[in-house]
């Protein structure tokens, strides 16, 4: 389908955008922004709820004296581990979730990751209180839950993301992740004061349960399954990703995939990013509370910035990656690039600032450009699997995040082991550290990264399979014609 004719389909036959409930694909970026939301939400709320669960309270005994306890004696050490345990099981799940949303459906695992992980939030609060050990156990399961969402999506959108609307239907979904990460920084400092840090677990548990619920009644895996759509809009998503309807066993060519320079990309690029991402994720509370001795609840909210900033220059990034490739402009290849290499490289320049000046003003507004620049990384690296092989996105997704977590397992351990006397000083070798990172990113992924249909494809299979039997038919014929004339 060329382009005018994608356009025509999609303009002509659709609701206005804004009756986007009438866009079934629309639906479900919808609900798939709402499903990272909650994925964050349940994750990041640990930031800022385990400085409420160690700081000293002031309690007044019965009989009048005043004294100062704490509930969990963890040392940053500890508390590194804590927050760092959730990607241990988020690791190990990604690869077999790639494998997998294909046999089970995409759709499936994805409601059940984030239902079972509204039941171990509910219960955190009884495994913290047990010991730290059942806490990093529900924290790793957790993750393993979390960690089959990423690549399940990416065989979503392989079914349901257009071409010409992928950069931005992804990034709207992934906007989510952004919404949820303010929410969890604005909310937990404040339900922490209201209601104890336990309320911070409940609250957001019960919230993604509900839309646990709400997933499996609305969302289908493919438009072939949804009995809501229009006929026309199934034929344009359909014809678009030139798929046929009715489903096929889907055998990944491991080759191709192990030895292609633009996957390893990606995973240096995932891991780049995750580390610096993480990092701030988890550690920003403590270090606003390190560096400029804030409290539990003003470190939640200032926390929040920079991810709403992020958020908005997520769709902004979305829209532009599509509208450089949708106009000719730039090439597939040359957006993800020139996209994930300018993030990293403007982050690493305004971390190093931002840690040079440590003043509280500057310091969060170099926080915040930086993290907010992570936008446009997220449209070249995190998109890039569905334009190297659409079939097979879901598993490259899974390979790019396992191993990208290792970014996000590490750099909360060595920001604990480095800022063990929590003095502003500290943080300088942890922002040195993440901004070096960034930079190697930069070098790995211009020099290395494709946006183009790679040759080990299966698309890319099934065109030259496709060409040998036209040229084999063209062969016949000529060949009976040949006779048929000599005869």
């Amino acid at each position: 389908m060329d382009a005018s004719e994608s356009s025509r389909l999609s303009d002509g036959i659709d609701a206005p955008l804004w009756m986007f409930w009438k866009r079934r694909r629309y639906v479900v970026v919808l609900m798939a922004f709402l499903g990272f939301l909650n994925m964050y939400t349940t994750r990041a709320n640990l930031s800022v709820a385990i400085v409420a669960m160690t700081e000293n309270r002031t309690v007044v005994q019965p009989d009048g004296s005043v004294i100062q306890i704490q509930e969990f004696d963890w040392s940053s050490t500890v508390q590194g581990y804590v927050l760092s345990s959730f990607f241990y099981g988020y690791l190990v799940a990604h690869l077999p979730a790639g494998i997998l949303a294909n046999k089970f459906g995409a759709t499936n695992m994805i409601g059940t990751g984030i239902g079972v992980t509204s039941v171990l939030a509910l219960l955190t609060p009884l495994a913290a209180r047990a010991g730290v050990g059942y806490l990093i156990a529900t924290r790793i399961l957790q993750g393993m839950s979390q960690g089959v969402i990423n690549p399940c999506m990416h065989t979503v959108w392989s079914r349901w993301a257009p071409p010409s609307e992928r950069s931005r239907m992804v990034l709207l979904a992934f906007a989510g992740v952004f919404v949820g990460t303010i929410l969890a920084m604005l909310l937990s400092g404040v339900i922490a004061s209201a209601w104890r840090w336990e309320g911070v677990f409940y609250i957001f548990g019960v919230c993604s349960f509900v839309w646990f619920v709400a997933w499996f009644l609305f969302i289908r895996k493919s438009p072939e399954e949804d009995r809501f759509i229009t006929p026309m809009e199934k034929k344009f998503i359909l014809q678009s990703l030139g798929c046929v309807e009715g489903h096929q066993k889907i055998k990944h060519p491991w080759k191709g995939i192990l030895t292609s320079k633009a996957v390893y990309a990606i995973i240096i690029a995932n891991f780049c990013q995750n580390w610096g991402f993480y990092n701030m994720l988890t550690q920003l509370p403590s270090f606003l509370k390190d560096a400029f001795k804030f409290s539990v609840q003003t470190s939640g909210f200032v926390a929040a910035i920079p991810y709403f900033a992020m958020a908005l220059t997520l769709s902004l990034a979305g829209y532009l990656a599509d509208w450089f490739q949708n106009k000719g402009i730039l090439t597939t290849t040359q957006v993800r690039r020139n996209f994930t290499c300018g993030s990293f490289l403007t982050q690493a320049i305004f971390m190093v600032t931002g840690v040079l000046l440590l003043d509280t003003v500057p310091t969060v507004a170099c926080i915040t450009i930086a993290i907010a620049m992570g936008a446009f990384a997220w449209s070249g690296y995190a998109v890039n699997q569905l334009d190297l092989s659409p079939k097979s996105a879901g598993l490259l997704a899974g390979m790019s995040n396992s191993l990208g977590t290792v970014g996000g397992i590490v750099s909360p351990i060595v920001t604990g082991y480095l800022t063990k006397n929590h003095t502003g000083e500290e943080w300088t070798t942890v922002f040195y550290i993440l901004s070096g990172i960034y930079l190697f990113g930069v070098v790995v992924y211009w020099f290395c990264a494709s946006g183009e249909l790679q040759p080990w494809s299966i698309e890319m299979q099934e065109r030259r399979e496709k060409q040998g039997y036209e040229n084999k038919a063209s062969v016949q014929d000529y060949t009976r014609s040949f006779y048929s004339r000599i005869t």
